[in-house]
């Protein structure tokens, strides 16, 4: 048995070791720790197009001649009937006075033949005038009434002319720059004076390879159309470059009749109310069609997953502080999160920030937040106090 001395210095130095073993370990890493959001969701495929005006109009002259006046300011809005141009018209009042002259000249002829006619009808019948002469006046009658309708007509094409002096807008939208100044020549129905795009509503296209075109198509059927008819009016979001900027909500109402042949790709279109005119046709925009029925998701912020050479993993705090990794499987990003496709119960408390604090071995001083049901667009979700967030 060993002297109480000995036996006494032993345990002050087992003491004095753990003593300095518990002054030696690592702190607790403080970080933010949350439940993940777990509602129902619908998976939604996204395709990028670009808008494009419901109706665009290059405006041209009917008549040529010299460009007079211009009646718009560039890039302006226009309604229909507006008016835009002027053509010289002094050409047009002359050919114009003389198609009217022409027709007093042809209404004088046919006073004069009618008269002959009925003259020689009533003295044909008495026998003073042969049945051939009868004939000639009304063959002169005939012509004279010919002559009258052509007369008539011209009338009417040089008031069309005129009429096409004034150049008006043929429908609603934003009107683009001038593109020839007053003084020179314009060729009818070639020279492009300006153009007008329409705004609102404005139609998105997009392709959609043959696999998601045969889901949709099918979902479609379910709803007693047709894809090509718009698949029943299917919801449809589109955000554009501007992440400001919110989601603009539409319908689909339009895809071609047959797939491309080279790229097996269909293009659909979609419509938008555009009342603010935000929304320009040549923009690009990302489109969100849905894509499943509604199921219950578990969603995590972006910033709660980690990557572990080629799996993406979260990290699992239990009650004592201990950290594990978990594998999962993620999905499409929907409210502002990633959906977990494989790997979590919904249950569990994962790190959502501090990832960057976490070493093996090292526990961890957890402190619970709860998610909202949707992320803000402008900041992650999980963000908290300083002590919370990555370094």
């Amino acid at each position: 048995m060993l002297p109480r001395a000995i036996l006494f210095s032993c345990v002050i130095t087992v003491f004095s070791s753990a003593q300095a073993l518990a002054q030696s370990a690592p702190p607790a890493a403080p970080v933010t720790v949350a439940k993940p959001v777990v509602r129902d969701v619908i998976d939604s495929d996204e395709f990028i197009g670009r808008f494009q005006a419901v109706d665009e109009v290059s405006v041209r002259s009917r008549v040529g001649g010299y460009l007079q006046e211009v009646h718009f300011k560039d890039g302006t809005m226009v309604k229909q009937g507006d008016l835009l141009f002027v053509i010289d018209q002094r050409p047009f009042i002359t050919t114009l006075n003389e198609a009217t002259a022409s027709l007093e000249v042809a209404k004088s002829s046919l006073t004069l033949a009618d008269a002959q006619f009925k003259r020689t009808e009533s003295l044909s019948t008495t026998g003073s005038q042969s049945a051939s002469n009868l004939d000639d006046r009304r063959r002169d009658l005939i012509s004279a009434q010919a002559n009258v309708r052509g007369a008539e007509a011209a009338v009417d094409r040089a008031n069309l002319d005129m009429d096409f002096t004034k150049i008006t807008a043929p429908l609603s939208g934003r009107i683009d720059r001038r593109l020839i100044s007053v003084g020179n020549l314009v060729q009818a129905d070639q020279t492009i004076l300006t153009t007008i795009v329409s705004l609102d509503p404005i139609d998105f296209y997009f392709d959609v390879d043959e696999r998601r075109l045969l889901s949709y198509a099918d979902e479609a059927r379910k709803n007693g159309s047709a894809l090509q008819q718009g698949g029943g009016g299917l919801n449809v979001t589109v955000t554009i470059a501007d992440s400001h900027q919110k989601s603009f909500k539409g319908k689909l109402d339009f895809a071609e009749n047959r797939v491309d042949n080279q790229t097996g790709t269909i293009r659909v279109r979609a419509t938008f109310p555009n009342p603010d005119l935000i929304l320009q046709p040549g923009l690009f925009g990302r489109i969100q069609v849905q894509g499943s029925n509604s199921y219950k998701a578990i969603l995590v912020p972006d910033e709660a997953i980690g990557s572990d050479q080629n799996q993406r993993v979260v990290y699992v705090v239990d009650t004592a502080g201990n950290v594990t990794p978990k594998s999962v499987r993620v999905g499409p990003k929907l409210y502002g999160y990633r959906v977990i496709r494989d790997g979590m119960t919904g249950d569990e408390t994962i790190i959502v920030n501090g990832l960057m604090r976490i070493r093996p071995g090292v526990k961890v001083a957890p402190q619970l937040i709860e998610l909202p049901q949707e992320a803000s667009n402008d900041e992650p979700p999980a963000q908290a106090d300083a002590q919370g967030t990555d370094q």
